[in-house]
């Protein structure tokens, strides 16, 4: 039987993701740093810069970091993550005007010890969400974020702030882009949840906080 090369490189690009999980559960690196730390660990730094093509991609990454709860956190991130999801829809809730999102890993089941709440929020204006939340008495602090739709569009404004003891980061968009957010998924699940579709998975999350 004849060997494969392609085999070789999906072994490798596992073997990264595996490495990279751990990264992101353990110390809270994003997917990018953690694929290009785990790439130079594996292949060393040369061959990793030049062998760029061989990092897995983020739906790869991401079913290894679920993975890699299930193994090794099983009794503490369930928890965890219902706590996360209960946050968020409280502050969804608080800013339903806008029509929020629930996003990123709160949303996709692999939030853990270090991760954040992620929102996205669709007004006239960045600035009304922002006076709203000043308004409140609510420590800001204002950012940038890579639009959903792609580096061909600017990026979008970001105000971050705690939440009881929680980070929350709130992407702002113009109200136009509401129509091709409901659009959007990633692979087989949604790449955003609305209020009631929050609501529902709380219902169904397989443990809750005792």
């Amino acid at each position: 039987m004849m060997h494969n090369p392609q085999d070789d490189i999906a072994q490798l690009r596992t073997e990264i993701a595996t490495l990279a999980a751990r990264m992101v559960a353990q110390d809270g690196a994003d997917y990018g740093t953690a694929k290009r730390k785990a790439a130079r660990q594996l292949l060393g730094e040369a061959q990793a810069n030049a062998k760029r093509d061989l990092l897995p991609d983020d739906a790869q990454l991401e079913e290894a970091v679920r993975q890699y709860h299930a193994l090794f956190n099983a009794a503490t991130q369930p928890a965890r993550l219902h706590h996360l999801r209960t946050i968020a829809l409280e502050v969804m809730e608080q800013l339903a005007d806008y029509h929020p999102f629930l996003t990123g890993a709160v949303l996709n089941g692999t939030a853990g010890e270090h991760d954040d709440i992620r929102l996205q929020l669709f007004a006239d204006s960045a600035k009304e969400v922002q006076i709203w939340l000043l308004n409140k008495d609510v420590n800001i602090e204002i950012s940038e974020t890579d639009h959903f739709k792609g580096p061909r569009h600017d990026p979008v404004e970001t105000v971050s702030f705690i939440y009881r003891g929680e980070g929350v980061h709130v992407e702002l968009y113009e109200q136009h882009d509401l129509r091709g957010a409901k659009k959007q998924r990633s692979g087989d699940r949604p790449a955003r949840v609305d209020i009631a579709e929050l609501r529902t998975l709380l219902i169904t999350d397989p443990e809750t906080e005792a």
